[in-house]
């Protein structure tokens, strides 16, 4: 589980991808010691630490087919979070790092040092952004507002967008998307039969 609440910032150093799924690998080292099968949320994906030195990940076909990581280059920066532990505040909201596809980044205001943004939902996940509820982007803990059809709003203040690779995205940017927890529960609970009773 993760807050999505960024605890660091690194620069892609290589990317290999293949039809059998691929590598990711970080440059420098990570403010924290990195152990071998740790969880580590990668711009909100929950990826698994490879052994050895360099901080680097395995990437599956399906996390190639739905997130942004396939289309990282070395020098973008990517958002890190270390998994959630006993006694650890939690200051976003509960996250698996399971992406639920690529949110499309329309267009971006800024207000004051902060920015508006103006974002489309992936098809099919629109129905899991509620008005002040949360959702995460880029492993970005984040409050949704003016919600309409797949498109709805976010703001960012300046903190967020110094301390994160989100200061760097720009229109027609596409961000890995991942709903609302408990969202993801309450919609399965209203399929079942007899859910709305």
């Amino acid at each position: 589980m993760f807050t999505g609440i960024v605890q660091a910032v690194a620069e892609v150093a290589a990317l290999r991808t293949g039809p059998s799924g691929g590598r990711l690998e970080l440059e420098g080292k990570l403010p924290w010691a990195l152990e071998a099968g740790e969880s580590v949320a990668v711009d909100g994906c929950c990826l698994t630490a490879l052994p050895g030195a360099a901080a680097a990940f395995d990437l599956s076909p399906e996390t190639l087919a739905r997130t942004t990581l396939g289309a990282r280059a070395p020098g973008d920066r990517v958002n890190l979070e270390r998994a959630l532990r006993v006694g650890d505040a939690l200051g976003g909201h509960f996250m698996s790092g399971h992406v639920d596809g690529r949110a499309e980044l329309l267009w971006i205001r800024a207000e004051g040092g902060g920015a508006l943004w103006r974002l489309r939902a992936p098809a099919g996940w629109e129905r899991l952004v509620a008005s002040k509820g949360s959702l995460a982007l880029d492993g970005v803990s984040l409050t949704p507002f003016d919600v309409s059809g797949r498109e709805f709003s976010v703001a960012l203040i300046p903190h967020t967008l110094a301390a994160t690779g989100l200061g760097r995205r720009r229109a027609g940017d596409g961000l890995n998307f991942e709903a609302d927890a408990l969202a993801r529960y309450v919609a399965r609970l209203l399929e079942a039969p007899g859910g709305e009773s």
